[in-house]
């Protein structure tokens, strides 16, 4: 049996705000350990005989960090797929489904949102082989963590008899929503009840057969987008216009509440969606944490402090003397919030996307295929950036309706093309773009190429750039 890993790597995680933001959401941050939350998603399932390169599903805006991302760790993806728009993870898996039947029209997929943690990773292989046995017979396997605590932020799987196939998997007698209190202390009291993954085994074969008879517009959009896709250059791209016209559903109640083949493995691997700060100190309060019960990263001071999670991204943050607090300094927003009203932490963002503002989409630095940007100051018709150019690295050839711009060389080496000149700037020299003016910058050099930029004029949108040519076929 081939099993394909199918990392869905889409989300905003809005309630690990500020850190997680749009343009650069939770999974591509390492919050758990030195490597992102993809990168550990993916090594996770690395080596393992039975497994085939990974195919990443992604949002479109995300593409080149994700590419960048598997670069650093030397895993060559089977695709990186990319959605223009979230549509849930029935009809992402649903695109996967079709393109992996392509390939191998008995590919077994093994669904796994890249955001999770997995402490166990024996267990875990254990669950995936009890799934498989399952699967054979086919079955939709899904893997229900054994709960620890009565979680109020999962939804839940009640088993019901042993499934004919495998020793450790049951049939899925119900799904149920998120419940309050009591009734999730009731349902661990029970023994039978756990929490929902959101993970899967299945044939891509048998999945497509349930999504086509329960959601049978998911199914044929999503074949669709597959068939009139295209390659772009490392990515899969899905049709935009057969996508965007696919109902949004989960894989839940499109498919898995309704089929009579659905089976659940009990798995006790030390899982969390990290959904949360309090969740995710919770997770690194038992391998990184103090004596005092505090989660701690960056340049961090604490006195009498207890139970708390602190993250210092750019400056000291010092607490003196207060518990059960979650503390997240970043270079333009700062969090502070009771551990025990985290929940809370996405009506911040809803409401900053009310006010149009930006903290919600993306940091003071920003990635692009090319580096990265990082504002330094902004005032009246001027703003000053921090560029990193890598090696052998191009921005595109551009140019701009309302700003000029003056380039600074701090190190390295640039070629410049301002208009019909092409010149080389070395550490020191700098270099003049007029407003209107085709230009370029890059690094020919072995070494990071780090300017200085200052913007001028009317207006310093990142909307204001006219392409005319470019290596990442952006728009």
């Amino acid at each position: 049996m081939k099993i394909y890993p199918v990392i869905l790597s889409g989300g905003a995680g809005t309630r690990l705000w500020p850190l997680s933001r749009a343009v650069m959401p939770k999974q591509l941050l390492p919050l758990v350990t030195d490597k992102t939350m993809l990168q550990d998603t993916v090594l996770r399932v690395a080596g393992w005989p039975e497994l085939m390169a990974p195919l990443v599903v992604c949002g479109n805006e995300h593409r080149f960090l994700v590419a960048e991302q598997l670069r650093e760790i030397g895993v060559k993806p089977l695709g990186i797929m990319l959605e223009h728009v979230g549509r849930n993870t029935a009809p992402a898996v649903a695109a996967a489904a079709h393109f992996l039947k392509k390939l191998d029209p008995e590919a077994v997929m093994l669904v796994l949102p890249a955001d999770h943690v997995i402490e166990n990773n024996a267990a875990f292989a254990q669950a995936v082989a009890t799934a498989a046995r399952l699967v054979e017979g086919g079955s939709l396997a899904t893997f229900g963590i054994v709960p620890t605590a009565p979680e109020t932020g999962y939804g839940y799987i009640h088993r019901g008899p042993v499934a004919e196939g495998a020793e450790g998997g049951y049939q899925v007698d119900r799904f149920v929503e998120k419940p309050n209190r009591e009734t999730a202390e009731q349902f661990v009291a029970d023994g039978k009840y756990y929490w929902n993954s959101g993970m899967f085994l299945f044939r891509a074969e048998n999945y497509l057969q349930e999504l086509a008879t329960f959601a049978p517009a998911i199914a044929a959009a999503s074949e669709a987008a597959v068939r009139l896709g295209y390659s772009d250059l490392d990515f899969c791209r899905l049709d935009e216009a057969s996508f965007a016209a696919c109902p949004s559903d989960s894989i839940d109640y499109a498919v898995m509440e309704h089929t009579s083949h659905a089976v659940v493995v009990p798995s006790d691997i030390g899982w969390s969606d990290v959904g949360s700060w309090s969740a995710l100190w919770q997770v690194q309060q038992a391998s990184t944490g103090d004596a005092h019960g505090n989660v701690q990263r960056g340049d961090v001071y604490l006195d009498g402090v207890t139970n708390s999670l602190v993250r210092a991204e750019s400056r000291i943050v010092a607490l003196v003397g207060v518990d059960d607090l979650i503390v997240v300094e970043t270079n333009d927003a700062v969090l502070v919030a009771h551990k025990g009203q985290v929940q809370r932490v996405k009506q911040i963002v809803d409401h900053l996307k009310h006010k149009e503002r930006t903290e919600h989409l993306h940091h003071t630095k920003v990635y692009r295929p090319w580096g990265h940007y990082e504002g330094i100051d902004a005032g009246d018709r001027f703003q000053v950036k921090r560029i990193t150019v890598k090696p052998g690295e191009k921005l595109s050839l551009q140019m701009h309706h309302h700003r000029a711009e003056h380039w600074v060389v701090v190190s390295g080496t640039a070629r410049v093309t301002c208009g019909e000149k092409v010149s080389l700037l070395s550490e020191n020299e700098s270099t003049y773009i007029p407003i209107g003016m085709n230009h370029r910058l890059e690094n020919p050099g072995k070494v990071p190429l780090h300017i200085i930029e200052v913007q001028s004029g009317s207006y310093l949108g990142e909307d204001d750039i006219v392409r005319f040519e470019d290596i990442y076929k952006r728009a």
